[in-house]
């Protein structure tokens, strides 16, 4: 979108709380889906929208979102906690993140916001969502158990926001969104917004099922990946791939950088190992508990951390600022994946740098990805003479959950009784010949 097509936020049909919610999140012109999608989920439109990761897609649905509760206020008994606006993120991190923006954008108004996940404030969220709120952002697991309960209905849901939809089936989520959809008041009673970095046809499927003849927008799906990142490969062994990371990160001089492993033992080797080589690093994985995980975002996006490892549980959602550094340690056994990782860079039209590591393990992924983006990513070199020599962590092994052995090798403790041994059997001889 060139520069004299841009269309200021001033231009749309917003309430002036709302604009001056935009000033206060620094926003001053629409991205390509805000400019697509705003003027027709302002009027009412249900919106099916995709767009790259990074472009503005959660401003645009929470301001459609509050335009729509502004414009129609809804009486409800007070001693009710029925919730107008209703939106479903599929992991933590984005609900939180939703959470925050929707602060931001709503400060002039009176709406009360609620964020509900699983992993860490079972009782305060819980109290909270009783008390009553007009905008419910949480994770599925976690709405369900409270609607189960009965601290909250869905009889006046006026906006419901599905967000990173095709997430939602890849974590096995779509029944319960469809439990959740379902008890919602009729398409055609409420706005329909749902908003993805992908919309494939099971997807859209879901959109037609239960949306009112939603408008899908597309913004360039054919460049599913920015043109702001600057990609490259290495094809390291799988011997160089720890030092070859250890002399990128020399010589980026790593301030924010994100490194996406595929589990969650080659996240905690990276962790142990860069903080042997004088890194602060850590890692961050889906059994890292919610409270220390909020840490080291915040760790993060302050800068005190300046080299974040992540599993693909904390590939979307997280908006950090300013991450100039993606590596791909492991290139991603899902295409997909590749896209979503490397948009953690170079967002809101910044520039960043997506490095990948296609080494003997994972490079057979590497066609596939290049098909999916389009075109072929540059290929990088190095010296493997001059790696660096790295200190490798002390070696640990791995330990079977709930199992305590002595230097005896045998189990002790609670829970594990010694497995009672078998009579042995008598070998009776033949058998006796019949007569």
């Amino acid at each position: 979108m060139t520069e004299e097509k841009k269309i200021p936020f001033t231009d749309l049909d917003l309430p002036e709380a709302l604009i001056e919610g935009v000033r206060t999140a620094g926003f001053e012109y629409c991205t390509p889906i805000q400019a697509k999608t705003l003027p027709q989920a302002l009027k009412g439109r249900d919106i099916a929208g995709q767009a790259q990761t990074g472009t503005g897609k959660t401003a645009a649905f929470l301001l459609a979102a509050m335009n729509a509760l502004l414009k129609h206020p809804q009486e409800i008994d007070p001693k009710t906690s029925s919730p107008r606006a209703l939106m479903i993120a599929p992991t933590r991190e984005l609900a939180i993140q939703i959470h925050a923006d929707a602060l931001v954008l709503g400060k002039a108004t009176d709406f009360r916001m609620q964020v509900v996940f699983g992993g860490a404030d079972y009782d305060k969220q819980r109290d909270a969502l009783a008390a009553g709120v007009d905008i419910l952002i949480g994770t599925p697991g976690r709405l369900i158990d409270y609607y189960k309960q009965g601290i909250f209905t869905l009889n006046h849901i006026q906006v419901i926001v599905l967000d990173e939809a095709d997430r939602m089936f890849d974590l096995g989520f779509i029944k319960d969104i469809r439990y959740v959809l379902r008890r919602l008041p009729p398409p055609d009673r409420r706005l329909n917004l749902m908003f993805s970095a992908t919309l494939n046809q099971r997807v859209l499927e879901l959109a037609y099922e239960h949306m009112n003849e939603p408008e899908t927008v597309r913004i360039e799906p054919e460049r599913v990946t920015a043109d702001t990142v600057t990609q490259i490969v290495y094809f390291p062994s799988n011997e160089e791939k720890a030092p070859l990371l250890v002399s990128l990160l020399q010589d980026m001089n790593a301030i924010r950088t994100m490194v996406f492993v595929n589990t969650k033992r080659q996240a905690e080797y990276l962790e142990a190992m860069l903080q042997q080589n004088d890194f602060k690093a850590r890692a961050i994985s889906g059994d890292v508990p919610q409270n220390k995980r909020m840490r080291m975002l915040a760790d993060f996006l302050s800068g005190s951390l300046p080299v974040l490892i992540a599993t693909d549980v904390a590939s979307r959602g997280l908006h950090v600022p300013d991450v100039s550094h993606v590596i791909n340690y492991d290139l991603p056994q899902d295409a997909e994946d590749y896209v979503h990782r490397i948009g953690r860079t170079a967002r809101a039209g910044a520039s960043g740098d997506a490095i990948s590591f296609a080494c003997e393990t994972s490079a057979f992924t590497l066609p596939e990805i290049e098909k999916y983006i389009g075109h072929r990513i540059p290929t990088g070199s190095f010296a493997a003479g001059e790696l660096p020599k790295i200190t490798q962590p002390p070696y640990k092994p791995r330990r079977r959950p709930g199992r305590h052995v002595k230097a005896t090798g045998k189990p002790q403790g609670p829970g594990h009784a010694r497995k009672k041994s078998r009579p042995r059997r008598r070998n009776p001889g033949p058998a006796p010949k019949s007569d």
